[in-house]
Formats: structure tokens, C-alpha cells, sequence
């Protein structure tokens, strides 16, 4: 499941793996994943991983800030076909130009980042609260393609999210192209399209900015910061070494 080449029969390896250690801590039973996981996983929370070193690792991976946190390195324990997270009743709504897929992020304390085309969709093991789900009737405009000029400005989600009984609350976006900037990642210097998604939260009386850049001609989300729900803080996201690489 690190890896998109994996057979079905590692993928199901993987995920009893990551199972036990999400809910036993126990990894004893499958030696030769859990010492995957380790070389994987391990380091110290606002440890800068080097270029090289990245490259050497042949998973998936990217760093990780939760708030004013610590930045944690994390890597692709799992990678699967994501549930329809949109359909469309219109038929000439436009399609995400590749099947998604939902990356799950793991860091060495167990917390865990769902993703799908670079938007959160749900999270797991976070200290203050999670995101359940996400759930809409047409596509996110971030998995269609920000830099396309077909591509929507506007959606409407609704998700849910914890501690607390939050369920089914409806999000209205509205996303804005800033243009080009220039980034860094990990010393990397590298030019992406900066997007501002404003949100609306009618029944709370509430706003809040979500933030993207991407890859220019791909639409690839390299860097984001996205709110994980109303009360819950922001995770900023920066893509180290991208899925199916």
C-alpha cells in the first residue's frame, strides 16, 4: 500500500498492519512491515528530512503542522480507491481527469491525514478533534483542476466532525486565483499557482480562508493550509514526495 506497484495481498498486509498499531500498538505479527513503518516514521517531530534522503525513501511523504505545532514529517501508509466523495445529476458537469484516490498520511505518534486530490477529508488521533467526513454532491474543484478555466469557483460540502454531535454541516466555497508565487519546500524553490478558498459556514455565522498552491500545468497540490472544521485548527500541508512517484 506504500507504494502503487504493491500487490492486493500487501495491501491487505498493510492495513492489518496499520491497524494494529492504530489500535493495539502491537506490530510483532507482521516483522517485516513494522520495520517498514519505522524507517518510515521515524524521527522527531520539526526534524527537516533532507533532500536526498527523501528521494532514498521509496514512499510517499510530506510534512505536517497542526496550529502553532511542531512540524511532523509523514508518510503514505495507504493508498485506495477513494468512496464517492461527489456525484453529479448534470451530465455536463465536468470529471477529475484522474480516478481519486485516498491517501492516508501516518505520523510516528499515530496521527493520521486523509487526503483526496491534496483536501482533507477526514483525519484521525488528533489531539483536539477530527473530521469525519466530507461529503458533496459535485466535484471539488481542487480535484478537477484550480488552473483550468472550466473548472467551478464555487462549491458546497457538507461535513461532519468531533468531539461533540457535528453533523451535516453545510460549507459554501467560493475560490479565488492570487496568481503565481514562488514557494519553498524543504530548500526547494519551485513556482506554483496560489488560490484562496473563502468559506461560509451559514449556520454558525462564520467565515474562514482555506489556502492552496499548486502545481502550475498538473493542478497538484504542493503546499496548503486547510481548517479542519469550525472550532478545530488549521494543518498546513507540504508535499515532499508525491503518491506514485
Amino acid at each position: 500500500m506504500f507504494d502503487a506497484r504493491l500487490s492486493v495481498n500487501r495491501r491487505f498486509l498493510v492495513l492489518i498492519a496499520l491497524l494494529s498499531l492504530l489500535l493495539s500498538g502491537c506490530s510483532q505479527k507482521f516483522q517485516n512491515v513494522s520495520d517498514t513503518f519505522r524507517l518510515a516514521v521515524r524521527g522527531d517531530d520539526d526534524t527537516v528530512k533532507s533532500s536526498a534522503w527523501i528521494e532514498q525513501l521509496p514512499y510517499a511523504s510530506m510534512y505536517a503542522r497542526i496550529g502553532d505545532g511542531p512540524q511532523a514529517f509523514m508518510v503514505l501508509a495507504l493508498a485506495e480507491p477513494a468512496a464517492v466523495l461527489a456525484t453529479s445529476n448534470t451530465a455536463t458537469e465536468p470529471e477529475a481527469t484522474e480516478p481519486a484516490m485516498q491517501l492516508k498520511w501516518l505520523a510516528a505518534d499515530k496521527g493520521m491525514l486523509v487526503t483526496e486530490h491534496g483536501r482533507l477529508v477526514k483525519t484521525l488521533n488528533l489531539p483536539l478533534g477530527n473530521l469525519v467526513q466530507v461529503t458533496a454532491e459535485t466535484p471539488d474543484p481542487v480535484a478537477l483542476g484550480l488552473q483550468l478555466p472550466t473548472t467551478p469557483t464555487t462549491w458546497t460540502r457538507r461535513i461532519d466532525w468531533q468531539p461533540g454531535y457535528h453533523f451535516g454541516y453545510q460549507l459554501t466555497s467560493r475560490f479565488e486565483d492570487k496568481g503565481l508565487v514562488t514557494i519553498k519546500i524543504n530548500n526547494i524553490t519551485q513556482s506554483a499557482r496560489y488560490f484562496i478558498e473563502t468559506v461560509d459556514v451559514p449556520s454558525l455565522d462564520l467565515q474562514f480562508d482555506n489556502a492552496f498552491w499548486i502545481e502550475p500545468a498538473s493542478g497538484q497540490v504542493l503546499k496548503s493550509r486547510q481548517l479542519i472544521a469550525p472550532g478545530l485548527p488549521e494543518v498546513e500541508t507540504q508535499l515532499l514526495k508525491a503518491y506514485g512517484r
